[in-house]
């Protein structure tokens, strides 16, 4: 479909920029030889990587807001009926993915099978019973239609103690659940084996990265970048924005941090230090491209990172599926993948293991674009 809505370019910037690093370290030519920046910290700790993910969860909170604010947050069938139906389409979108994976690793795991063709297409396509059930898509599923349904129904000025005892409530869950252990002893993996089930479950070393318990504070994380966009859009001064946002983002950093010292910044079981600082440093990015779009009318750089922000669920699904089907698509006599070809037959030789990788992710990411910015031309925005 077509839109001339007017759009707040920065904020398509930012959601750009974090949907293009969400493809280029979800698609090394070898996940052994990946940077360092472009790897996620092992445990407690934080690395560029760990940061893409969180932004885009800030970032949605402030397009709930804006979304919203069209409404009057007012509650009505149709409104919630909106919701509910969003939050289904991406949840089904996470699970069709999961389900497009499993279904060609089945199907090359029994490639040595002595078994038909149409036996093996079966097996391929009936692997419902290991499904990943959460993931990335489920997560933003998830937290979009918890802050959505929220900011309809509660007044906004409890919005923030609402925040405040998500956090709290999940720091005494992992305090006296064991959270911090990277094992299955945590409260965290106990909860989601018994209610997923291992066979449902992307398990690394016991944890779950998206998993139940870790939701209460990605609510709370999507919540946060609703409040920022409440007060982005509350003032029209180009120059208040940016106080507001950077004010915001030095807090929530600095606090972070301090509070690291008793509660360890960690993406895999997303404490609240993580939550509160990558909300931070989101909201203080957002302040600077402001500073530089708005302010210094600094756009010629713009475009590359807008055609991802445009349609940014759009573009990470591209992005998943280029990555399944050049991970799994095989030929030729020693049955190499496209990935395994381009990579260890043309760009390793070349450039070595670590710079072999990130060119092919960064050919991931040009394909990508590539698609994007055919609909950016056209104006094409595909709502997800």
């Amino acid at each position: 479909m077509k839109s001339t809505t007017q759009r707040l370019l920065a904020l398509d910037i930012l959601r750009g920029i974090t949907i293009a690093g969400m493809v280029l370290v979800n698609n090394p030519g070898s996940w052994g030889n990946s940077y360092a920046p472009l790897q996620h910290a092992s445990w407690n700790g934080l690395t560029p990587t760990d940061l893409v993910f969180p932004f885009f969860m800030f970032i949605m909170g402030i397009s709930t807001y804006i979304s919203l604010k069209k409404y009057d947050f007012a509650w009505s069938g149709a409104t919630a009926w909106k919701i509910i139906k969003r939050t289904v389409v991406i949840f089904a979108i996470g699970l069709g993915i999961a389900w497009f994976s499993r279904l060609f690793r089945t199907w090359n795991s029994l490639s040595d099978e002595e078994i038909s063709f149409w036996s093996r297409l079966g097996q391929s396509v009936w692997t419902f019973d290991q499904l990943r059930i959460l993931g990335v898509m489920p997560r933003l599923a998830l937290c979009y239609c918890a802050t959505a349904l929220i900011a309809i129904s509660l007044k906004h000025k409890y919005i923030p103690w609402l925040i405040l005892g998500l956090l709290v409530t999940y720091m005494g869950i992992l305090l006296f659940g064991n959270g911090f252990e990277y094992n299955e002893t945590n409260i965290l993996s106990i909860v989601d084996r018994a209610v997923l089930g291992v066979k449902h479950m992307y398990i690394d070393n016991g944890i779950e990265p998206e998993g139940i318990l870790s939701t209460i504070p990605a609510i709370a994380h999507v919540l946060i970048g609703f409040c920022c966009g409440k007060l982005l859009l509350e003032v029209k001064d180009i120059n208040e924005k940016i106080q507001r946002l950077f004010l915001i983002g030095t807090i929530l950093t600095f606090s972070g941090f301090l509070l690291s010292y008793g509660c360890p910044i960690n993406k895999k079981i997303w404490s609240p230090t993580f939550a509160i600082t990558t909300c931070g440093l989101a909201s203080s990015f957002l302040a600077l491209l402001i500073w530089i779009i708005d302010v210094k009318e600094k756009k010629a750089w713009c475009r590359f990172f807008e055609s991802f922000g445009i349609n940014p669920l759009f573009m990470y699904v591209t992005g998943a599926l280029f990555s399944i089907l050049f991970g799994n698509i095989r030929f030729g006599e020693g049955n190499i993948s496209i990935q395994g070809f381009i990579y260890g037959k043309a760009l390793q030789p070349l450039f070595g293991d670590n710079l072999g990788s990130l060119i092919y992710s960064l050919i991931i990411v040009s394909l990508v674009w590539s698609i994007g910015y055919i609909l950016y031309k056209k104006k094409i925005y595909i709502k997800i």
